[in-house]
């Protein structure tokens, strides 16, 4: 029966292998970009051409949740809580406002601009959370097209690459130290890489705020996933689960983070890991792109994407102004 079960997954697992090695070679070129990042566009570039066979599309679909709630899960190890609380209350109020302000102010543009549901929802969460894990994480509770979480990625990588040489001139002209300088990045910037360059020029002070920032945001993952699960639940009439496992099995890994037992050397084992399982999964999904569809939408995407990134850059200079 197990080698019933795992044969199917075998053709999957050697083509998504090989995806994520490309995208890990060609990452290291252009390391702001991340993984991430180019699994998807790699995955879109396969799908797009001949070269993916219907069965091979298919072996690469049953492996992509796995790998997708896995790489969620391992996530959590990278957050620890008592680290995230001392950033005070005041800087936590500010995130928690910023992340709120910046999904819920997603969701309205979206109508605003007339873009799917589905895909607004998936960039309200990775540009007000974490960017593409956000992503990756948030597609598995809403009905979406698999070209939305692709547009999604997309969006998040474009406006971050440019955020990350915007704020460092903006917070230079506005006269803002090392720490706000931080602050600000940690708060407003998507992906962790982008999110590092773009507080670099700061100094190493403002680097190490800024990640600790980002990663407060990170822990809202789980309840906003848990959330949006819920509503989806009651809008489909109670099909999907109201808190799905793969959340709860983040929420336990932040809690075996917190307790400080976890050596060092697992911790760098657990996020590589998890970087590859994401990397994985957002392959597979990308694989199920057809790049026809996703350009002709683009244009009301990219506004969108626009606007998420203004709202966010302004309400997290706000409230860090305002709470602390």
């Amino acid at each position: 029966m197990a080698l019933t079960t795992a044969k199917p997954l075998l053709p999957g697992l050697v083509i998504t292998g090989l995806g994520v090695a490309a995208a890990y070679a060609l990452s290291s070129a252009w390391p702001v970009a991340g993984a991430l990042t180019v699994a998807v566009v790699l995955g879109i570039a396969v799908g797009s051409t001949p070269l993916l066979a219907d069965e091979h599309r298919q072996a690469v679909a049953r492996v992509t949740k796995r790998l997708l709630r896995a790489g969620v899960v391992l996530l959590g190890l990278q957050l620890a809580l008592p680290t995230v609380l001392g950033l005070g209350a005041g800087t936590l109020a500010a995130v928690v406002v910023t992340v709120a302000v910046t999904f819920l102010g997603t969701l309205g543009l979206g109508k605003l601009v007339r873009v799917p549901r589905g895909l607004a929802l998936l960039v309200a969460t990775g540009f007000s959370i974490c960017g593409a894990s956000a992503i990756a994480a948030m597609e598995g509770v809403v009905d979406r097209e698999d070209s939305d979480v692709a547009t999604a990625v997309a969006l998040v990588t474009c406006y971050g690459s440019i955020a990350l040489g915007v704020l460092p001139l903006l917070a230079h002209w506005l006269g803002l130290d090392a720490v706000r300088t931080g602050s600000w990045a940690g708060i407003s910037v998507h992906e962790v890489a982008q999110v590092v360059a773009a507080a670099g020029p700061a100094g190493a002070g403002a680097v190490t705020i800024a990640i600790v920032v980002k990663l407060s945001r990170v822990v809202l993952l789980a309840p906003m996933v848990a959330i949006v699960g819920a509503a989806e639940r009651t809008r489909r009439g109670g099909h999907a689960p109201l808190v799905p496992l793969f959340v709860l099995g983040f929420l336990a890994m932040v809690a075996v983070r917190s307790t400080g037992l976890v050596p060092a050397f697992a911790l760098d084992v657990a996020k590589t890991a998890s970087t590859l399982l994401l990397a994985g999964a957002l392959f597979g999904l990308g694989c199920a792109v057809r790049l026809g569809p996703l350009l002709r939408g683009g244009g009301r995407a990219l506004l969108l994407g626009l606007l998420s990134t203004l709202l966010v850059f302004g309400t997290g200079f706000a409230t860090l102004a305002a709470f602390t």
